[in-house]
């Protein structure tokens, strides 16, 4: 069996016993669960977790590794190339050839993780999926499919052939930006002063798009300004995807997208990942999230980042496995998240004290549920319809919503949609179904622009 979940979970989340229609009901979700590919686009890692020593074959604390993706019925998960704009963050040489480079060598050694994983250390378990139409074949013969996605530009620097490296090195969606300004497009942080660097994109990033159009990398417009956005949505002779984003209407955040840029994914044919990380579903005070990052980056915490510098050796870090002594790194909500572990006992508790003192200060929305996840689906369905929404958790980057904390619980987010009223088909569409016709669409346009034909 694909994945493990009792008959009763549809009541467990409550706990009472099930009725025998929660029986039914639960089911016909594990039923339709086994039978669509689920797809998450956006799983952050960290190179440490991809050595001999300590990797996904092992049941790790962070949120997904194959032990989880298994027992949830997680067939795909996007890992995530990314690489802030400098390390430590505000260097000088942020935007200088020394910066850059310093971020190519972060980007690589996590395109290297993945594919260490994929074809050294798990290869009956785990493939690494090049094509739309690779996703379908691996998961079919019962192995789960690993996807890159390249989170920031930044590590491009200023050498536009790095778009095509980036493709053949297994890149399938990038997006241009992060959070911040860089050298290829604004950023959504800007509207928080309304100071922006490029108005939109640069011509360094209008190029980047050509090129993505031109290898078949997915554009992602997760991150970047609304101004860019549109200007990618304009540029892009494919349709686009939003790797992590959710909708603006019921958490007015930055990072979600309000009802124009909803519809003009619509007109583009593109598709909406619906972000996990629980401010995004039900929005915190707009003090709290800087408040947080400013308290992780004094405690030197990565965010569920995961090593954007020179990875450590295992000798110097102890593998976070579920049951030992390691404190738990999964699970952010967007609090300490990935990286308390590499804290003393004292720092850590450091941390929880001044994190109690913000939570009093700027308390949270309070704990967001698959329920709300799944309004955020309901939402798009009803304003641009069934074939332009998508699941991406953000785990092991800062998200997870009760129910739904780890691919381990990913059975949840099938039982809520099944007690909504999706059907199967619609499910499937939700589930994997548009990422993987946008995706189709982009290598065929990919192939036209080769020939010349665009």
């Amino acid at each position: 069996m694909r994945f493990r979940i009792g008959l009763i979970a549809a009541a467990a989340l409550a706990g009472v016993a099930a009725a025998p229609q929660d029986q039914d009901l639960v089911a016909r979700a594990r039923g339709i669960h086994e039978r669509v590919i689920t797809l998450d686009t956006h799983n952050d890692i960290d190179p440490n977790n991809f050595t001999r020593e300590c990797n996904y074959t092992m049941r790790l604390t962070n949120q997904v590794n194959l032990p989880k993706m298994k027992e949830g019925g997680l067939d795909v998960s996007f890992m995530i190339v990314y690489v802030g704009q400098s390390n430590p963050p505000q260097v000088a040489d942020a935007f200088q050839p020394a910066g850059y480079d310093r971020a190519y060598k972060a980007a690589l050694a996590k395109f290297n993780a993945v594919h260490h994983l994929t074809e050294d250390l798990a290869p009956n378990d785990i493939e690494l999926a090049l094509t739309a139409a690779d996703v379908t074949r691996i998961a079919k013969r019962g192995k789960k499919v690993a996807v890159i996605g390249i989170e920031n530009g930044y590590p491009l620097g200023t050498d536009i052939k790095r778009v095509k490296e980036f493709h053949d090195r297994g890149g399938r969606y990038m997006s241009l930006a992060h959070n911040g300004h860089n050298q290829l497009a604004d950023s959504h942080t800007g509207e928080a002063d309304n100071t922006w660097r490029w108005g939109g994109l640069s011509p360094l990033g209008r190029q980047a798009i050509e090129e993505m159009n031109k290898w078949g990398i997915m554009v992602d417009v997760s991150h970047p300004s609304k101004g860019s956005m549109m200007q990618m949505i304009g540029l892009s002779k494919a349709p686009v995807i939003a790797s992590h984003s959710s909708v603006r209407k019921l958490a007015n955040q930055t990072r979600n997208m309000d009802d124009e840029q909803l519809m003009a994914m619509k007109t583009n044919g593109g598709v909406v990942q619906i972000n996990a990380v629980a401010s995004f579903i039900k929005a915190d005070p707009p003090q709290r999230g800087p408040a947080i990052e400013s308290l992780r980056q004094e405690f030197g915490l990565t965010n569920g980042r995961g090593g954007a510098g020179a990875p450590q050796t295992t000798s110097s870090r102890r593998c976070p496995v579920e049951g030992s002594a390691a404190p738990a790194a999964g699970g952010g909500r967007g609090r300490g998240g990935n990286g308390l572990e590499a804290l003393s006992a004292d720092r850590r508790a450091a941390f929880e004290r001044r994190m109690a003192d913000l939570d009093r200060q700027w308390p949270s929305a309070g704990h967001a549920t698959v329920a709300d996840y799944v309004d955020h689906i309901d939402y798009v369905v009803k304003l641009i319809g069934i074939d332009h929404v998508g699941i991406a958790s953000d785990f092991d980057g800062g998200g997870g919503v009760e129910g739904w904390n780890s691919a381990a619980e990913t059975f949840n987010l099938t039982l809520e949609l099944v007690r909504r009223g999706y059907t199967e088909e619609q499910i499937g569409k939700i589930w994997s179904g548009n990422l993987l016709r946008v995706w189709s669409d982009v290598e065929k346009v990919a192939k036209d622009i080769q020939a010349g034909k665009r």
